[in-house]
Parts: C-alpha cells; sequence; structure tokens
C-alpha cells in the first residue's frame, strides 16, 4: 500500500535544519554545485515547458546555481543521452521526470555510480534509487477527478451514466495512482448500479493523437458514453474533440489535469466538466530547494515518505496537495499566476471569463 501523506502548503514540507549528509545523496562539496534536469516531453502537457522549466530556472538562478534544463521530447533514448552529458558535464544533482521506470532506474544508478545525488521530480521511479520524491498527492489527484465527474454528472441530472475511462501512460506511475484514486470513486457506483462500467484504456506515452484514437473507437463501440474520466487536459481534449463531431459536446462530462489554458477554455465554453489544477511552482520551489542543498553538499530532512510499490523502499517525499477547479473556480488558478487573463480570456472566451469572475 503506499503511503501518500498530504501537507497544505510548501513552507511546511521540509523540517529541520541543513544537516550534513553521510551517505551517498551527499554531493562532494568540493565540486562546484552545478543542478541538471530532464524534462519528458512537451507534447503530453504544455505544462513542462511553459510552467516547470522557468520556475525551476528562476530558484536556481535565484540561488547562484548553474543549471542544465533539457527536455527528452518522449524519446527513451535521448532521456539517456541527455543525462549521460549532463554527468560528463559535472553536474553535481541530476532531477529527472522519468518516461518510464526502467530507463529511469537506468539513469539514476548511473548518476549515483558516479557521485551524482539525484531527485524524482513529479513521477517516482520504481526500484530507483533517488534521494527524494517530491511531487502531488496523485491518488488524491484521481479522487478528485472521479468526485468531479460525479458532481457534473449529478449537476446535469443524468441517470445511470456509462462511464469510459482515457487513462495515462501504463509506464507512468503517476497514471496507476490517478487511476487507483478514480476507481476508489467509480468502482462503488458500478457496483450499486448507479453508473454502468464503459469501455476503459490507457493511453500509451500520453499521446494525445492517440487517445483520440481510441476513444473514437470508444464511441463507436459504445454510443451511449454518458461521461469519461480523462487522466489529464490533454486526453480531456482528445475526447471532446471526437465528441463535437457528433454534436455531444458539453451533454458529456468530461474531466482532465493540469490546469492548462486549453483545458480552462474548455471549462469555460461548456465542453470540460473540471481540471485539477497542481501548483506547480510549488512542486518546483520544493524542489530546487532540496537539489540546492544537495548541490552544496548539504541534505534537508522531509517529514513524508511514499513506499516503493516494488523495491518496498521508503522514499524521502514532499507531496503537495492538489485542487479541484471547476467553472466558478477557474478564476483561482488566474489569481494565482499560473496562467494569465489575457492568455485565457481571448476573444472567443472574453464573455465566459467575465461570467467566471476571472478578472
Amino acid at each position: 500500500m503506499r503511503r501518500l501523506l498530504t501537507i497544505a502548503a510548501t513552507g511546511a514540507l521540509l523540517v529541520g535544519g541543513l544537516a550534513a549528509c553521510s551517505d551517498d545523496a551527499a554531493t562532494p562539496a568540493a565540486k562546484t554545485p552545478k543542478i541538471g534536469v530532464i524534462l519528458p516531453d512537451s507534447k503530453s502537457s504544455a505544462r513542462w515547458e511553459t510552467a516547470d522549466r522557468k520556475y525551476l530556472k528562476a530558484a536556481f538562478d535565484a540561488a547562484g546555481i548553474a543549471s542544465d534544463i533539457q527536455n527528452a521530447q518522449g524519446d527513451k533514448a535521448a532521456f539517456q543521452t541527455i543525462a549521460d552529458q549532463m554527468i560528463t558535464n559535472g553536474v553535481t544533482v541530476l532531477v529527472i521526470v522519468n518516461l518510464d521506470s526502467g530507463t529511469g532506474k537506468a539513469v539514476l544508478d548511473k548518476a549515483k555510480a558516479q557521485g551524482v545525488a539525484t531527485i524524482d521530480y513529479d513521477r517516482l521511479t520504481l526500484s530507483g534509487s533517488a534521494s527524494y520524491y517530491v511531487s502531488f498527492d496523485n491518488v488524491s489527484v484521481g479522487k478528485l477527478q472521479g468526485d468531479g465527474l460525479v458532481k457534473c454528472l449529478s449537476d446535469k441530472a443524468v441517470t445511470k451514466p456509462t462511464i469510459a475511462q482515457l487513462a495515462g501512460s501504463p509506464t507512468d506511475n503517476n497514471a496507476t495512482l490517478f487511476k487507483q484514486g478514480a476507481d476508489s470513486v467509480l468502482e462503488p457506483k458500478y457496483t450499486s448500479g448507479d453508473y454502468v462500467k464503459g469501455p476503459s484504456q490507457a493511453v500509451p506515452g500520453w499521446d494525445n493523437t492517440e487517445g483520440g484514437k481510441i476513444f473514437e473507437q470508444m464511441l463507436t463501440s459504445t454510443p451511449n458514453i454518458g461521461g469519461v474520466l480523462a487522466a489529464n487536459d490533454g486526453l480531456g481534449n482528445a475526447a471532446i474533440s471526437v465528441l463535437k463531431k457528433q454534436k455531444l459536446n458539453g451533454k458529456v462530462p468530461v474531466t482532465g489535469q493540469d490546469a492548462t489554458v486549453q483545458g480552462l477554455q474548455n471549462i469555460l465554453a461548456g465542453d470540460q466538466c473540471m481540471t485539477v489544477y497542481k501548483a506547480v511552482k510549488q512542486e518546483a520551489d520544493a524542489t530546487a530547494e532540496l537539489a540546492i542543498a544537495l548541490a552544496k553538499g548539504e541534505k534537508k530532512e522531509v517529514s513524508q515518505t511514499t513506499k516503493d510499490s516494488e523495491s518496498g523502499r521508503d522514499v524521502p517525499s514532499v507531496l503537495l496537495t492538489p485542487k479541484a477547479i471547476f467553472f466558478d473556480s477557474v478564476k483561482d488558478v488566474v489569481a494565482d499566476g499560473y496562467v494569465t487573463k489575457d492568455e485565457l480570456c481571448t476573444a472567443d472566451f472574453a464573455a465566459a471569463c467575465t461570467k467566471a469572475g476571472v478578472a
């Protein structure tokens, strides 16, 4: 059973002062601190380039620490090549968002063998050796999606709906946790007969184009789909695009995740039921704080752990709290500075923004 504890704010994440680190996580202080970050892609979600990159770089720059942030663009071979280059070029800390646990583990183990401290960012590498794992409570993300879909179906007074699921990549441990959380809400509905369990499929690589093809097949085989549990905004939009062809958009609630501009606009348009907002700046700042300490040969204590389901290791963790976003709370994402009013409230969505109270 994975132990995922949630907390309210980054300030409570890191407890205790800096302490000299005596294990493999420590980076020799004699080395010039340098932090490498490998992001996964820019196709599955816009967040990696529009949010994570800028927040991480800003935090490293503010601390005066050199950094190298690159994107593997979904290519496992490129991921490993980037890691090799970063290690050769002298990074003292390596932060990765793995493409799968196998590739991630190989990179983490190689880094550790070279005396490079490591952090799993956003996705846990199963059987990995990272010093820390920084993410959100991902089971809670799935629960918020499940609860959100239930709320939207109730608001529309839909009776005994057939639910389709577009789950995330089968190689992403987070996708497993999202589904676990969503299923904890939906399975009792199926058992009670309130809902009907429809088609469910994982989307390889979080590929939105592939997700659209999969959902098109789902809708062809099951025309009476009444709700869609889509694991993120990209997959949600893929489903919405298919629903539009059948003039079913807005009639069939669709979930999402990441609070992307596209996802929020779909909510404003009434085509998407909800999204899950994860305050990426908090995640990036918490990661940067840990990485900067490691780069200086120090280690911070954290108050949480996550059980690695494969190795059984309790990985020191920082787990943030996600938030469900509906039409009337889209404004909260803007107020938080995650997206701007200008990029969200374009001409087609200006009236909806006003109605939603976006300032």
